[in-house]
């Protein structure tokens, strides 16, 4: 932490409740680890060591460039998989969908940004519009 980001443990504490050491999924046997699994105490921490971490572009660990990535849990990771169908369809008509944490649709339709938090809000919100009600009526 402080070897990449000194100024945000000066900011705030920043605690690591749990670190461990993974082996590589590609050979189990292999004796150097390869992923290092952090649990931070508060979602806030994470949040900004991920944003710190995308603005400089170049993480190390002992001067070997790593890459920091987001864990979500398993409710979080169907949430998101639900929306995968409809995502396909609309980033092939160009609308710029988005998934937002942590289980939220979010597009560009008539020059405006629309998020929607589950899909009965989606489709209350596409029989207004008979575009986008006919590209999605097969998937909702």
């Amino acid at each position: 932490m402080t070897e990449n980001f000194p100024y945000l443990v000066k900011e705030i504490d920043l605690q690591v409740q749990e670190a461990q050491r993974t082996p590589n999924k590609r050979n189990p046997k292999r004796t150097t680890p390869r992923h290092i699994i952090i649990k931070m105490p508060r979602a806030k921490d994470k949040e900004r060591l991920l944003r710190a971490a995308r603005e400089r572009n170049s993480v190390t660990y002992k001067g070997v460039p790593i890459r920091l990535s987001a864990d979500f849990s398993t409710e979080t990771l169907q949430a998101r998989r639900e929306w995968q169908e409809i995502f396909k369809v609309m980033n092939t008509k160009n609308l710029q969908p988005r998934l937002l944490y942590p289980a939220k649709l979010s597009f560009r339709t008539e020059g405006q940004i629309k998020s929607f938090t589950d899909k009965e809000k989606l489709k209350e919100f596409i029989t207004t519009k008979p575009v986008l009600y006919e590209m999605l009526k097969g998937i909702l």
